[in-house]
This record gives structure tokens, C-alpha cells and sequence, in this order.
């Protein structure tokens, strides 16, 4: 990763590409497609693929899209990047896995030094929802294969989670909420302490601007019933990483439902995302997926 290093100032960037830093400044802020590394003097500084990508964001601009579309455009990798027209999808899976990899034995060498570095990198080139998704959701599979086959230590399972639940969760503080959308309460699911993969729920839900009210690891019973009436919100979602742990959720989503008619309300984890097709089947009105798309499809379909 070292030998990717930002080498162009705001100034050579906005002569290279005609616009003004002023607008280079405010599309990192709001969209934060990009992140650039900053020098000791807390300069940005551009890299290759960062000016690569402002300039495909650019192109798409002058053809008569906005900005927010053409970065929602880049983000669902429907386009190209380049004027080889190299899917961007193709262009941008190879570092991620190379991130991927470094982080994770980052990780499972104890070296949090190393880990910060790599996954600070990841932030720098994509965006939070996809570092999230794709990096830090990768991670957690293969880290928790690792630990079930007997591949890695307890020790080892527990530093990697507590680093990347420390730091997705800073993510989440950070993130602004647009009060105009409603309202969402996440929350795991009776007698669940596992909680990463609700982190990363909650992430892309407050990238869309929704509301949310993040308790995490599980609540006394009849405490969730508090923050609804608190709190009026309009989802509730709840995770899962144990199955012995499904029926007691969704026994509670069903008793939820029926108290409080207008809340949507959405069931996800692992331990849902790998029940046979026909336990599924009973409760797939309340089963969000585990992809990006099939959260869409949820959230448009309980609107």
C-alpha cells in the first residue's frame, strides 16, 4: 500500500482538471467518494486514481448530470471509469482485495498500528458505505470461518472485532442524520451480543440520511418497547448471528407488529442470510437480505 502515495496538491489538481478547489473541497465533504491523503503540513494530496475518478465524476457533469448522480452512478459501478472502459467494478475489486488482505493480517498479527494505516487507506480511496460493506463485511466472514474451523484464537477473533467495532463505530457518531427522514431503531435481537454486522446496517442507513437510533447489543425485554414509544420510529430492524437465537426475535417482531401497526419492521444477520430457503419462507416479509440491492428492494418495498 505504501507505494500508493497522493503526490498532486489541490492547486494541481484544479489546473489539471478546471475546477475550481473550492468545488473539489465541497465534493469531498458531501459525498466523500474520495478521501485524499493529507501531508504533514495537512495538505491534501491526490493520487492517480483519485484524479481518475474526479474526472470521470467531471465527464458526467458536463453531460448534463448532477453531481449527486454521478457519484450514486460511480458508487453502483454501472458505469466506466476511463477512456479504456475498464468497468470500474473490475478496476476497483483488485485493491479492495489487496486491502482486504493486508488489514486482515494486520489484524491477526496484533499490529494495530498497521491495521489503522491500511483501513485509513481504504477510507481514503472509497467510500464509507463500500469500505464497510466490502472490506469490513469481508473481513468479518472470514475472520469468523477462521475462528469456527479453529484456524485463529479466540484472542485473535475478539482483537479483530473490537478494532473494527471501534472503528465503524466512530464512523457512525460522525455521520450527519437528515431529520426530514424518518425515523429507524437498531437494535440485535434477543440474547445477541454480535453486533458488527448491524454496525455496518446502520452505516448504510445513515449514508442515506435516515434517523437512527442505534442501541446495538441486545436490550432487557420489553425495553425496546421504550424507545418506540419514545422515539416514534418508523423501522425497527434487529440482527442476528445465532440461530438458536432466531425464533425469540422473531417471536418479538411478530408481538412488536401487532402492538404498534405502523412500524416496518426488518430482520438481518447471518444467522437469517444462511437458513435453508424453507425457514425462510414464513418470515421473508421481514428479511432484508445481505447485499446493498436487496436493502433497496426492502427499504422500497416498505415505504
Amino acid at each position: 500500500m505504501s507505494s500508493i502515495q497522493g503526490k498532486y496538491n489541490i492547486k494541481a489538481v484544479s489546473n489539471m482538471l478546471g475546477v475550481q478547489p473550492g468545488t473539489l473541497r465541497a465534493w469531498e465533504r458531501r459525498y466523500q467518494i474520495i478521501c485524499p491523503i493529507r501531508n504533514e503540513a495537512g495538505h491534501r494530496l491526490y493520487t492517480d486514481e483519485h484524479v481518475k475518478v474526479l474526472k470521470w465524476l467531471l465527464e458526467k457533469v458536463n453531460n448534463g448530470f448532477t453531481i449527486s448522480q454521478a457519484v450514486s452512478i460511480l458508487e453502483d459501478h454501472k458505469e466506466t471509469v476511463d477512456s479504456s472502459h475498464a468497468v470500474i467494478e473490475e478496476g476497483s475489486r483488485s485493491n479492495l482485495d489487496q486491502i482486504t488482505e493486508e488489514l486482515l493480517q494486520s489484524l491477526l498479527s496484533f499490529d494495530e498500528s498497521s491495521a489503522h494505516e491500511k483501513l485509513d487507506y481504504a477510507f481514503s480511496m472509497f467510500s464509507p458505505e463500500k469500505v464497510a460493506l466490502d472490506v469490513v463485511g469481508t473481513l468479518l466472514v472470514r475472520i469468523g470461518y477462521q475462528w469456527e474451523e479453529n484456524r485463529i484464537s479466540s484472542a485473535h477473533e475478539h482483537f479483530a472485532t473490537n478494532f473494527l467495532r471501534s472503528r465503524l463505530g466512530m464512523m457512525l457518531i460522525s455521520m450527519p442524520s437528515d431529520k426530514i427522514l424518518p425515523k429507524a431503531v437498531c437494535v440485535c435481537g434477543p440474547n445477541e451480543k454480535h453486533e458488527l454486522g448491524l454496525l455496518i446496517y446502520t452505516l448504510y442507513l445513515k449514508r442515506k440520511g435516515y434517523d437512527v437510533i442505534y442501541l446495538g447489543q441486545s436490550v432487557a425485554a420489553g425495553d425496546v418497547n421504550v424507545v418506540i414509544n419514545e422515539v416514534q420510529p418508523k423501522y425497527l430492524f434487529m440482527s442476528n448471528t445465532m440461530k438458536k437465537n432466531i425464533p425469540d426475535t422473531v417471536k418479538l417482531a411478530k408481538s412488536l407488529e401487532e402492538q404498534y401497526p405502523g412500524i416496518f419492521i426488518g430482520l438481518g444477520g447471518f444467522a437469517f442470510d444462511h437458513l435453508p430457503e424453507k425457514e425462510k419462507e414464513p418470515i421473508k416479509p421481514y428479511l432484508i437480505g445481505n447485499t446493498k440491492e436487496e436493502w433497496e428492494q426492502w427499504l422500497a418495498s416498505n415505504k
